[in-house]
């Protein structure tokens, strides 16, 4: 969750872009030049030749899969303080917005997009993607 908060957090303040240094590590956290092992999104065993997808994996994906490149960042303003969020209006004319849910309890909420409205419901601690295609 930290991880999509960041991002969320980031791309919310006028971040023009976002990297991850280490998308994939080998299964001890490295190679690394400074012997500082860390996480990544994907982690190679290199014993079994197997990939593991961390959390931050899925996470990533609903950013780089939704927000296409050139894409702008619009206004996105939640009512419930419990849920954090962030939008961009792709140059095909669809809007991307993410949502997520770092609480205990599911959250209920409507999706505003100019005059459409759309209610749902995201479960605890999740992250969603919704996206239309104009609006």
């Amino acid at each position: 969750e930290r991880y999509a908060h960041n991002i969320i957090n980031d791309l919310n303040r006028w971040t023009v872009g976002w990297i991850d240094w280490n998308l994939m590590l080998d299964e001890t956290g490295g190679p690394n030049h400074v012997g500082n092992l860390c996480s990544a999104p994907i982690l190679a065993n290199t014993v079994n030749d197997t990939l593991m997808h961390q959390s931050s994996y899925y996470y990533l994906g609903h950013f780089s899969r939704f927000i296409k490149p050139g894409a702008q960042r619009v206004l996105c303003a939640a009512s419930r303080q419990d849920l954090e969020s962030t939008a961009f209006a792709n140059p095909d004319g669809s809007v991307a917005v993410v949502v997520m849910n770092r609480t205990d309890q599911a959250i209920a909420f409507a999706l505003k997009l100019g005059i459409e409205t759309a209610a749902t419901e995201l479960p605890p601690h999740s992250i969603a993607t919704y996206l239309a295609n104009s609006v």
